[in-house]
């Protein structure tokens, strides 16, 4: 039995906040970070970390920069205030 679409997104959701949470990273570090915390149980594929990275953009819940100087690669993204605040009522 597969569990519904929206329960899976809104995990993802909550991890990837959780993960921004501790420091800014790249798209390649958050999907590594995913792997480590979860025992290598978790691989999620680039069709389906970019298009939530870029949900959680679109609603406001983190922010992307380009480049900053101590991280290579690609934009950088972070938790902003609302995505601390959802993530701190998912707790």
């Amino acid at each position: 039995m597969s569990k519904p679409p929206d329960l899976v997104q809104g995990t993802l959701d909550l991890l990837l906040l959780k993960i921004l949470a501790l420091e800014p990273l790249h798209g390649w570090a958050i999907s590594i970070r995913l792997k480590r915390i979860s025992d290598d149980v978790l691989n999620v594929t680039e069709g389906s970390l970019y298009p939530a990275l870029h949900k959680l953009e679109q609603e406001g819940w983190i922010k992307a920069e380009w480049n900053k100087p101590k991280i290579t690669g690609g934009q950088v993204l972070f938790i902003d205030g609302t995505g601390v605040n959802s993530w701190r009522r998912s707790q």
